[in-house]
This record gives C-alpha cells, structure tokens and sequence, in this order.
C-alpha cells in the first residue's frame, strides 16, 4: 500500500499535468540536476524550466540543495514510489524517458567540467534509493 501524506493533492496534480513536467520529475527522480542541466537535456530556455520547476517544488515533490549559486533539485523519496508506479501505467512516455534519459548521461558526464559544482548532499546514492 502506498501511504503518502499530500498537504494540497491539487498542487500535487498541477505539477505531474504538464508533459514538461512529467519529463522534469522523471529526470529529477534520482539524480540532482540544477535548472540548467534540466534546460541542456530537455533543449529549453532556463527560465522556461525554471518556471516548471518552481511548481513541482510548490507542490512539496522536490528536495533541493544549494551549492553556490546553483540550486539541484530530486523528487523526495515520499513521492518515488507512487511516481513510479504512475510512469508504469503510461508506457508510451518510455520512448521520451528514455530519450531524456541518454540525454541526461551525457550532460552529467560532464558536469565535472561545465559551470555546475554538482550536489554533496543530494549526490549520495544512498539517499537517493526507492523508499
């Protein structure tokens, strides 16, 4: 049984009925990604992903850290479960996630030399297991 505790499931629904959004909290499910990975790997204008962000992060989905002036972003484990079963029951989003899946590889294959630091926190793969 999934028990997950939404304080606004209005909020909660906004943020996964966006097509970008859904992209965003598949990419973020994980892995911590700063706004302009998300932007590389989805080929959008930062304040575009911004501004999608700003509302799964106000539906309380996301779990951030900042470093310098980057801020990274991961669905909190409370959510994985449920967001999982729900990608499960749509199969024909696979071929996108799997797109923006290869896409996010590479992109993080060089974070270590592009402008972002990279989480310390959110990094660690232990926090980021499927509760």
């Amino acid at each position: 049984m999934i028990f997950l505790v939404m304080t606004d499931l209005v909020a909660f629904s906004k943020a996964i009925a966006d097509p970008t959004r859904w992209r965003i909290v598949h990419l973020a499910m994980d892995e911590a990604l700063c706004v302009c990975e998300l932007a590389d790997i989805l080929g959008m204008p930062q304040s575009s992903v911004s501004s999608h962000v700003q509302i799964i992060r106000k539906a309380g989905m996301l779990e951030s850290e900042k470093c310098e002036k980057w801020t990274y972003f991961r669905i909190v484990p409370p959510h994985r479960r449920l967001l999982r079963e729900m990608m499960k029951s749509f199969p024909a989003a696979e071929k996108t996630f799997a797109r923006d899946a290869a896409r996010s590889a590479k992109r993080l294959a060089k974070r270590e030399n592009s402008c972002c630091p990279g989480p310390q926190r959110l990094a660690s793969k232990s926090n980021a297991s499927t509760p």
